[in-house]
């Protein structure tokens, strides 16, 4: 059974939600016409590209370029993108983020892989070797389509290789990986079954995550705040840990609970991103388990993920006043904490929560200058 403060937080958020829900059909399908966007071509290509495998080319923005060596570079950011592919709009979302941040951005790589779909690959007539998924295949680590069975994590994880590589980069010392809305989900995701990070760590290189507005998340037990009768998917991956990708090469959950839970990851969630019918909200059953809109469900997840481990280490800051905006997440006091550890956040990122006070589930800050509720 959930614990009792998030049973609580539940009721809190339905209340909150029923507005909304109660709202006229036609108001209610606003921005309906949206919802396929993410099956259309991507506008723009990536320029770049990085080698996954011979003959597998992950597409890819950057800063510098990643084949020659950069001395002057500490830290290096890599941005996911939603839904859209637009690894575009996420390219420039960083690099506005970098120069919002001030000194703590100097020396800042910024990368925005480009998880291409079949039909950019198709659209754009592209080479052969370079990868592409099913529409949201990549968003849970599913393999590619083509060249070759390769993860989105795969490709992840070549690019950390890289960044890692001290011939290239002899100075970087931070490597953070954030992603927001499905963005967000990659980076949940990849935090639990990826080891790259870890591996980094023992040779100096700290790998940290940043989790924005997900849709949902891999829980690591069946429990859900939401109804799962007659939704037998809900516990499966992406959504939990039943049928793992072949990626996870046969892990055992109790073992990727233990180590996510000691990883450097930090959520990020807007006050205002509760609308039930968001164009590009996940409505399977399987994601309505987890509660009725994006806030509610990343405060599910953390609050059930505490009260299994009291000791996590992992910050939640609500972002007040915003809703599913990568570029105001990511650019507000504590998205470039999380990003560049900068000040202003109230909390560094990192830091135990457990050990600051929190407010009510349903609370909204009297002041709007940017100061994010934190637990």
């Amino acid at each position: 059974m959930l614990p009792l403060r998030t049973r609580r937080l539940l009721l809190a958020r339905l209340l909150l939600a029923l507005p909304l829900l109660l709202a006229p059909p036609a108001l209610r399908a606003q921005g309906a016409d949206e919802a396929g966007r993410h099956h259309r071509p991507v506008s723009v290509l990536a320029d770049r590209s990085l080698t996954v495998a011979p003959g597998a080319r992950l597409l890819l923005f950057a800063s510098a370029d990643l084949e020659r060596p950069h001395p002057e570079l500490t830290r290096a950011v890599i941005v996911l993108h939603g839904r859209l592919r637009d690894a575009d709009a996420y390219f420039d979302t960083g690099l506005a983020a970098r120069e919002e941040a001030g000194a703590a951005g100097k020396g800042t790589l910024v990368v925005a892989p480009q998880f291409l779909a079949e039909t950019d690959w198709a659209a754009y007539g592209l080479p052969a070797d370079v990868l592409h998924w099913s529409l949201e295949g990549w968003q849970g680590g599913e393999d590619a389509l083509r060249p070759q069975p390769l993860s989105s994590f795969d490709a992840l994880d070549a690019l950390l290789a890289r960044l890692g590589d001290r011939t290239l980069f002899p100075n970087l010392s931070r490597i953070v990986v954030a992603g927001h809305s499905g963005g967000g989900q990659v980076a949940q995701r990849y935090a639990i079954l990826s080891r790259a990070g870890d591996a980094l760590g023992q040779r100096g290189v700290r790998v940290s995550v940043v989790v924005a507005n997900p849709s949902s998340y891999a829980w690591f037990t069946p429990e859900r705040p939401g109804p799962t009768v007659g939704c037998p998917g809900y516990d499966r991956w992406k959504y939990g840990m039943r049928d793992l990708p072949r990626y996870a090469a046969g892990a055992d959950p109790k073992a990727l609970e233990a180590a996510y839970v000691a990883r450097p990851v930090t959520y990020l969630l807007g006050s205002r991103d509760t609308d039930p019918d968001h164009p590009a909200l996940d409505r399977s059953c399987m994601a309505e388990a987890q509660g009725p809109f994006r806030l509610a469900r990343g405060e599910f997840y953390w609050e059930a993920l505490r009260a299994r481990h009291p000791d996590l280490r992992q910050p939640l800051h609500i972002v007040p006043g915003v809703g599913h905006s990568g570029r105001r997440m990511l650019g507000s006091a504590c998205g470039l904490a999380a990003l560049f550890d900068a000040p202003g956040c109230g909390q560094t990122a990192g830091t135990d929560p457990a050990t600051k006070s929190t407010t009510g589930p349903a609370a909204e800050p009297a002041s709007s200058a940017g100061h994010a509720r934190t637990r």
